[in-house]
């Protein structure tokens, strides 16, 4: 007989990181392809506000944050699948993911700021409700999940920014 928390119930370490970096990296390397041709002359060329990071700062930053992601998420997975309110933590983490790559497009390829608006701040939202259902069920996935809630929170105000000084 065995419970919620047996180890039998839960997915396998090597199984769990496969499926934790897997869509975190097909998200960002979907970023990356939209985001990289656009930055000259397009990005290059607009009004950005205050605070605006050096364009070299970006790469690193999400690389870290990425990975935070994948570990925040590996260790969700790990959990029981039976654990209450792990399914809807894992619908928002992978919601907020989508919106994550989908803002790339939205932003970049479709070089637009309004659209790149559109996109994060449901996207940040969401991201805020999973960092605080992620705490819930496994603290230091929620503190992995967090840096990335106050960077997309910064990143908010960057593409508001843009749309205000180059409207």
């Amino acid at each position: 007989m065995s419970d919620s928390t047996s180890e039998p119930d839960r997915m396998s370490p090597r199984i769990a990181a496969l499926a934790a970096a897997a869509p975190v990296l097909a998200a960002a390397l979907r970023g990356n392809f939209a985001t990289t041709p656009n930055i000259a002359p397009w990005y290059d060329a607009l009004v950005k506000p205050a605070l605006t990071p050096p364009n070299w700062l970006f790469g690193p930053a999400w690389t870290a944050l990425y990975a935070l992601m994948a570990y925040a998420l590996y260790r969700i997975l790990r959990l029981a699948p039976t654990t209450p309110g792990r399914r809807a933590a894992l619908f928002l983490f992978f919601a907020q993911l989508a919106l994550n790559a989908a803002w790339s497009f939205a932003f970049f390829s479709a070089r637009s700021p309004l659209l790149g608006l559109a996109v994060i701040l449901p996207m940040e939202a969401i991201l805020v409700a999973a960092t605080v259902r992620f705490r819930r069920l496994d603290r230091i996935a929620g503190y992995s999940l967090a840096p990335t809630a106050f960077w997309v929170a910064f990143a908010t105000y960057l593409n508001a920014g843009i749309f205000v000084l180059n409207s």
